[in-house]
């Protein structure tokens, strides 16, 4: 029995499993760092905001290695399909909330892209609950791509004003646009999966 359960423990523990966790357990690490780097408006302290995009940077970048550790070792389990996009979705809204408190994001682009993920997330479950995979798209990779980019955009614009570098601002401006499209991705993906599955949630 204890042989069976230590099994079954290992099979969980995987390296792409531990990653994602290590993830997570790090995201509010990035916020703190986030927060106390900011003194107000576009003051922020230079070694706390280099030190939050840097973490953000790495946090970002581990989703593609737990994604190619899970499938080069053959080891996708099913904890790892439910913690990977948890640990995204923090991810991508802990960074949203920083930028929400620092007035440099619109409060409706966070709202639009938190109801697409409860809807999407809404959708998922009903599809599931009748046997319909919903697989993301690659419409979904580009949103959340674009996503992710604009964001780190925004930290390093922020890295780059409290060193006094004559291109920060330019950087935000590209950061804000690249935030609109991913916004409007967030929009058009959502529809595309709705219609996608119409027939199990509105059985059209």
């Amino acid at each position: 029995m204890a042989d069976a359960s230590n099994k079954q423990l290992n099979s969980i523990w995987t390296p792409a499993n531990v990653i994602t966790c290590v993830r997570i357990l790090f995201i509010p690490l990035f916020m703190a760092l986030a927060l106390l780097s900011h003194h107000g408006a576009l003051d922020f302290d230079p070694a706390l905001s280099l030190a939050a995009f840097v973490l953000y940077m790495l946090l970002s970048l581990t989703d593609k290695v737990d994604g190619y550790l899970a499938r080069s070792r053959n080891e996708i389990t099913d904890f790892g399909k439910f913690l990977d996009p948890i640990a995204d979705k923090l991810l991508v809204f802990s960074a949203l909330l920083i930028l929400l408190q620092q007035n440099t994001v619109n409060i409706w682009f966070v709202f639009i892209i938190l109801l697409r993920e409860f809807l999407v997330s809404a959708l998922r479950m009903v599809a599931s609950a009748n046997g319909v995979v919903v697989a993301a798209d690659r419409l979904g990779k580009w949103k959340t791509a674009t996503t992710m980019v604009s964001l780190c955009g925004y930290l390093l614009s922020f890295v780059l004003f409290a060193y006094g570098v004559s291109f920060a601002s330019m950087l935000l401006v590209l950061s804000q646009a690249l935030m609109v499209i991913a916004v409007f991705l967030t929009v058009v993906s959502g529809l595309q999966y709705f219609w996608n599955c119409r027939k199990v949630v509105f059985r059209v």
